[in-house]
């Protein structure tokens, strides 16, 4: 089977709409609302990665999210609510593997925005954009097994449990496990 990434996709950034959302690229201007999201310690409990202590710190990832898009390694999209207007989270292929056609994902919502089904409808409209446009074999999700959310949403959407990985990564003075769930577009006929 000869299958390779859409690397076109990079050529303009695709903004992409679905009932209740639009995604689109990250702006500068979005790095209060990132700092909101990931300087939240509810948001940040299972998310094994530094909190952010300052504005710059956004801001930076943020900078970080543009290059890997010029590098043609990730594409990472701000979830604006579309009656509001409002930056309510992100998405992103954040690590796209091209020789192997696969794509690790990261996401995250404002808190107020939990439980409304916000993440589920952005998931399946990027696992579409990701089979179909990106043209990926594979999804990656590596998640906290605390993050029973996070657990559920996966498998709802058809995600697998590859592995499970007993203490293999070492966060703020301490060894955490890991789960490693993918999605194949063979999974979702």
């Amino acid at each position: 089977m000869n299958k390779e990434i859409n690397t076109k996709i990079f050529n303009k950034f695709p903004v992409l709409e679905s009932e209740r959302l639009i995604f689109r690229a990250f702006k500068n201007s979005d790095a209060h609302d990132l700092f909101l999201i990931r300087s939240n310690d509810d948001v940040m409990y299972f998310m094994d990665s530094p909190t952010h202590k300052t504005l710059q710190d956004s801001e930076k990832v943020i900078s970080s999210v543009e290059e890997t898009y010029k590098n043609q390694t990730g594409v990472n999209w701000a979830i604006i609510e579309n009656s509001t207007n409002e930056f309510i989270g992100y998405f992103g292929y954040w690590r796209i593997i091209k020789e192997h056609c696969r794509a690790e994902i990261g996401y995250a919502l404002k808190p107020e925005f939990w439980g409304r089904g916000y993440m589920s409808e952005t998931l399946k409209i990027l696992i579409d954009f990701g089979f179909n446009d990106l043209r990926i074999h594979s999804i990656e999700a590596n998640v906290n097994p605390k993050n029973e959310k996070s657990v559920q949403l996966l498998e709802k959407l058809n995600f697998k449990k590859e592995a499970y990985f007993r203490e293999n990564y070492f966060f703020n003075g301490k060894f955490v496990d890991s789960i490693i769930y993918s999605l194949l577009e063979s999974d979702l006929n």
